[in-house]
């Protein structure tokens, strides 16, 4: 499905990109991707989501894929982009959105909730939660940092990207053939015209992963879903999170619904049998 490029503005004058997929009236899908992901990542679950009748629109936060850059690395900050996903809203024209986060997405999602929950038809939480597993923050600390540091921001070719990029998440997508690696790597990084790789986001955002900081503690804007339809997805294997998390989230918001997606980690596609099973049976009690 052919996909519409929309540039919108933030409050300080950054253009974001928007890939809108046009499917119908019901109620439309926001998808926001995790710290170092942009829109591409939801190139095959849009289409199938907007195949239920409604627009479904993938965000690129500032500093990833064709959103500007911002000047100042403290503007990476979660509480940012919670003022740019409403501003999105806004100029879309869009009272309120079913979000679908993933990871960092999945974070802004919960402080959206806890700031105007009213824009949240329904919120689809992809592997994260109001705390995170150290392995995982430790893992993603490294290579994000690591990028900041000028290490593996820049590949020769494909190959190279494709060998980079399957080294970190291997052990997220175990088994997977070379063309879902290449397909990941073409999501994650952006050619040059001198015909290199580039990982697609500004290396200040690991800069400012880093000056921020322990996680934050998410309790509270998890605790304001509770008037919201939600459905937690967790990868079986994910190092993010973890099976106690669960069970304490659910001792915190009893009622959720809940779906672990077989066979991989941090973070499912969303386009796994099961998980898209579970998020089609979501959506379609908001129209």
């Amino acid at each position: 499905m052919a996909h519409l490029d929309i540039a919108v503005l933030t409050q300080d004058k950054l253009r974001l990109n928007l890939r809108k997929f046009s499917g119908g009236p019901k109620a439309p899908v926001l998808c926001l991707p995790g710290l170092t992901r942009n829109a591409a990542d939801f190139e095959d679950f849009a289409p199938v989501a907007a195949a239920t009748g409604r627009d479904v629109y993938a965000l690129s936060l500032r500093g990833r894929g064709r959103s500007d850059h911002d000047p100042d690395f403290r503007n990476y900050f979660p509480t940012t982009y919670v003022r740019d996903v409403l501003a999105a809203l806004d100029q879309l024209g869009l009272a309120r959105a079913i979000f679908v986060g993933t990871s960092l997405g999945g974070i802004v999602t919960m402080l959206t909730a806890a700031l105007a929950p009213e824009r949240i038809a329904g919120a689809v939480i992809n592997d994260v939660g109001p705390e995170l597993a150290p392995e995982g923050i430790a893992r993603i600390a490294g290579y994000v940092g690591a990028n900041a540091a000028g290490l593996v921001a820049v590949a020769p070719d494909l190959a190279a990207a494709i060998e980079r990029i399957r080294a970190v998440n291997e052990v997220a997508f175990p088994g997977k053939d070379i063309a879902f690696w290449e397909k990941f790597a073409r999501r994650t990084f952006a050619q040059q015209a001198d015909g290199s790789w580039m990982l697609d986001y500004d290396p200040n955002i690991g800069k400012a992963l880093l000056e921020a900081g322990p996680a934050p503690d998410l309790w509270e804007p998890f605790a304001a879903l509770k008037t919201i339809p939600t459905l937690i997805l967790r990868g079986a294997i994910s190092d993010l999170l973890s099976v106690p998390i669960v069970d304490r989230m659910r001792a915190a918001r009893p009622g959720f619904d809940y779906c672990e997606v077989a066979g991989v980690g941090h973070a499912p596609t969303l386009t796994e049998p099961d998980a898209w099973r579970a998020i089609q049976r979501f959506i379609s009690q908001i129209d």
